[in-house]
């Protein structure tokens, strides 16, 4: 248990502070550290810079829960319009997409069509669609709709979270299926019988499911999205003594967070990918990354009083 993060994954739900938080200028200045800005033109910045370093992208336009299905269309062609500026550009860059911001509340029907527009368009540039993974309610029809939809694109993988008691069983059927995956702790709050609370029993499944895809021999790619250095140092371990090399699979982080790690497990030999998130709907998003690590708080009680 961890009251902190407990207490920030409450915030991260409650309407009258995703309301009123984004306002204050101490907020969106601790937000900076982990976006590069609202715009699509920001997200495309960053993927520019991070490419001197020989560090490709991954892009999400934040936002969940649409109201209706021309909200959903119009985050397709959100999509499909970054797409063309990632070919413009000749970045080595992918769009990870939540299926609730493509209308999952609406219907499942639609919202595997919005996946089958994007992800062919993601075929064309040779690359990878994934789909972010929400709260435990979501798991079950984000597989479904993802089942669907890699029998017609393989370029497409999927968020699994370690933290679920249901995910061993989900990794096993995904690896069976030829899938990719992109492995993380969880940062949802969620009931205890749905999810370990216990951060060292969370660390101990990310690294048993981490090795036991590995060992799987799979076709799908295996992604580990973590901030955790110490934990990657023991999957490197285990890894090679089973026999694999560093390019096996490869670490994903978010913008802003463990830049010098980032460069430095790259010139290393790791595959890195970094996760741009950008747009105005950050606020839950902004939130969960505070309750992945909540000393991060501090920083945003740092900016209140800087500014005084």
């Amino acid at each position: 248990m961890n009251p902190a993060r407990d207490a920030i994954l409450w915030a991260a739900g409650n309407p009258w502070l995703r309301d009123h938080l984004p306002r204050y200028r101490f907020i969106r200045a601790t937000v900076a550290r982990f976006m590069p800005g609202e715009e699509m033109e920001d997200a495309l910045s960053a993927a520019e810079r991070l490419a001197v370093d020989g560090i490709p992208a991954t892009f999400t336009y934040l936002g969940e829960n649409v109201e209706t299905a021309a909200d959903a269309d119009e985050v397709v062609e959100h999509y499909l319009r970054l797409f063309d500026l990632i070919e413009d550009r000749a970045l080595d860059a992918e769009v990870s997409v939540k299926p609730t911001h493509l209308g999952l509340e609406l219907g499942a029907e639609g919202t595997l069509e919005r996946l089958r527009r994007l992800a062919a368009r993601s075929a064309d540039l040779d690359r990878h669609l994934f789909i972010d993974m929400e709260s435990a309610p979501y798991v079950e029809p984000t597989l479904d709709l993802y089942r669907r939809l890699h029998d017609e694109h393989e370029n497409t993988g999927v968020c699994i979270q370690a933290y679920l008691f249901r995910t061993p069983q989900d990794v096993a059927n995904l690896l069976a299926a030829g899938a990719s995956i992109r492995l993380v702790k969880g940062a949802y709050r969620e009931h205890k019988d749905v999810a370990i609370r216990d951060g060292g029993r969370i660390r101990a499944a990310f690294q048993k499911l981490a090795l036991a895809f590995l060992g799987g021999a799979g076709a799908g790619r295996l992604a580990l999205a973590t901030h955790d250095v110490g934990m990657l140092t023991e999957i490197e371990r285990g890894a090679a003594a089973a026999g694999f090399e560093r390019d096996a699979y490869e670490i994903q982080m978010l913008y802003g967070i463990r830049a010098a790690d980032q460069r430095r497990l790259a010139k290393d030999g790791y595959r890195v990918r970094v996760l741009i998130s950008y747009g105005t709907h950050w606020y839950p998003w902004f939130m969960r990354r505070l309750a992945e690590h909540p000393s991060n708080a501090w920083l945003a009680v740092r900016n209140l009083f800087s500014r005084r």
